[in-house]
């Protein structure tokens, strides 16, 4: 269902109630998942990346697959997406700054074992202590802002 309302505010309300609740509970689905499948324990993750447990690949791949399932064929299937005006394509370009900044979250992620979401997901399991790691992350993406060419 498209929400659509000649740009009165109760019509802009309404569509941001809507957007903010699919949002929502796409964040539960996605948190849910990720404690269900263990991905939230940073010993877990760390498995993976040690090459003794392949279970984050699974997820990861099980992610992929809907992602792209859905991106290929909702613009296929819906004139219009349910909550918004038109399909976006975002172009991605590889370049330098690209490579760098995976290469430098590839080495926090694995000194660490926490990724951005998991940590966040963990957080509402009682592992407070990815409050760190959680801190860490947001003082590398400060720094990182402070010194970014706009």
């Amino acid at each position: 269902m498209m929400v659509t309302n000649s740009g009165s505010a109760a019509g802009t309300l309404h569509a941001s109630l809507l957007r903010g609740f699919a949002v929502l509970a796409s964040g539960v689905l996605f948190g849910f998942g990720l404690a269900l499948s263990t991905m939230i324990r940073p010993e877990v993750v760390l498995g993976f990346l040690q090459w003794r447990d392949f279970g984050l690949m699974l997820v990861m791949g099980g992610a992929v697959v809907v992602t792209a399932a859905t991106y290929g064929i909702a613009p296929r299937l819906m004139r219009i997406p349910p909550l918004g005006d038109h399909f976006h394509r975002h172009v991605s370009l590889l370049n330098r700054q690209t490579l760098l900044g995976a290469a430098i979250f590839g080495v926090g992620w694995g000194l660490c074992g926490v990724c951005p979401g998991p940590a966040i997901a963990g957080l509402g399991t009682g592992n407070f202590d990815l409050l760190w790691a959680l801190a860490g992350i947001a003082l590398g993406a400060l720094a990182q802002g402070s010194t970014a060419r706009i």
